[in-house]
């Protein structure tokens, strides 16, 4: 959970880097709408457990700050409209297209006058197009987001995502370009890209575009950009043009966050992934001889309905099989409405402990990575005046002050355990 506070307009961020870039883009809709004490939550429905962290931190925010409205949107606002509507402590609920629209916030402005109803959530389905959001910068961030996509045309067995998010739509190139460009020119030296699912990027646009074409074009058409990172992405779809870019490009930074979800193929198959775990081991193989640098995470979700021991032991041997480093590690959490709720679940405690046992198997993934990492000279973007990160999206701490923004070259000089220690 992230909290920005501008002016009288604060905004409460939960889940993941798109979440980020919207909030930001939905505080400066608010303050031009010139509402007053306002608190927005942008929520997550990726787990139950996210769920109820906004409606926690909901009763919390209206403890602290009385006098303000919460107005609740994101994913979990669009599949449980009810459940939020439902709270006394809630003015308003939002859909995620509607947040993003400036006369959302100005008819808000007036509440009881303007918007009405306490529930402005219509069908995400019908959604065909996304539209960038011009911004100039991140407020308190170092790197900066931008959407290039929105929406999943999959249907994973776990997932209630697509039922918040809608069908995949993606951003037009030459907009892209622009908005890059803009928050380079107002100082931003790392881009991130963000989207639901950035590997199926362009597929609606004309002449369907990949993403590697986009990444190609914005280092090509922003030479002032210093680095560009890229988002969650599904390897299975990751074109030629992205693998090249990879090989060849130093200011694409050598860091990938892949969705593998599972190491077993039986259990890929039940969530309907579109990978098998060869696929998986043989993209990173691949990536690795392009880009020897190229630091790996993953997301892993540990007890999924009818995983066995044996079949778990797959998820553990695949850490150390694609090389991962950075784990993301979920206990399963059944979604209502999803295939996988309807299927024979593994018992909680088993859950939790193969949860466990994972983290503890990334924890030591991000040891060994480490202590390779001592006696490196790293380029590092700080963050704070105390943390950065490397090429490699790795923590550092620096011993002194630094300033943020800046890209610092420095020498590894140990760890420990956590974040590695500048020299």
């Amino acid at each position: 959970m992230t909290t920005s506070t501008q002016n009288r307009v604060q905004v409460v961020t939960f889940g993941c880097r798109l979440n980020t870039y919207e909030s930001e883009a939905m505080q400066r809709h608010a303050e031009e709408a010139g509402l007053g004490e306002v608190v927005i939550v942008n929520t997550c429905a990726v787990t139950g457990e996210a769920t109820r962290q906004a409606r926690q931190s909901i009763r919390r925010i209206a403890r602290e700050r009385p006098g303000a409205r919460i107005i609740v949107t994101g994913c979990a606002a669009q599949v449980e409209p009810e459940t939020f509507a439902a709270m006394p402590e809630v003015s308003q609920v939002v859909g995620n297209h509607e947040k993003m629209k400036a006369e959302t916030w100005a008819g808000l402005r007036d509440f009881g006058v303007g918007l009405t109803e306490k529930v402005l959530v219509n069908d995400i389905m019908a959604v065909k197009e996304t539209a960038v959001h011009l911004i100039d910068g991140m407020r308190g961030r170092t790197r900066a987001f931008v959407q290039v996509q929105n929406g999943c045309d999959h249907r994973c067995t776990f997932c209630i995502i697509p039922y918040g998010r809608g069908n995949s739509r993606s951003v037009p190139m030459g907009a892209v370009v622009e908005q890059v460009r803009t928050l380079v020119e107002h100082g931003s030296r790392e881009v991130v890209l963000t989207g639901v699912d950035i590997t199926s990027y362009g597929k609606d646009l004309p002449g369907e575009p990949k993403l590697g074409t986009l990444v190609k074009g914005l280092l090509r058409h922003v030479p002032e950009l210093e680095r560009l990172r890229i988002s969650s992405i599904d390897s299975v779809e990751a074109d030629d043009d992205l693998l090249d870019v990879i090989a060849t490009e130093p200011r694409l930074m050598p860091h990938l966050h892949l969705s593998l979800q599972a190491g077993d193929d039986m259990i890929l198959k039940r969530m309907k992934r579109r990978h098998l775990r060869k696929d998986a081991i043989a993209f990173c193989e691949q990536v690795k001889a392009l880009r020897p640098d190229m630091v790996f995470g993953a997301d892993i979700i540990a007890g999924f309905p009818t995983e066995t021991e044996e079949m778990f032991a797959r998820s553990l041997d695949i850490v150390e099989e694609c090389g991962l480093t950075h784990l993301h590690v979920f206990p399963f959490s059944p979604r209502p409405g999803t295939p996988a709720a309807r299927m024979p679940q593994v018992a909680r405690d088993v859950v939790k402990e193969r949860a466990r046992r994972l983290r503890e198997k990334g924890e030591a993934a991000l040891l060994k990575h480490l202590s390779e990492e001592v006696g490196a000279r790293r380029n590092v973007l700080v963050e704070t005046n105390r943390l950065g990160r490397t090429e490699g999206f790795t923590l550092v701490r620096f011993a002194g002050e630094v300033t943020p923004g800046e890209i610092v070259p420095v020498t590894i000089a140990g760890h420990d355990g956590k974040d590695l220690l500048a020299a």
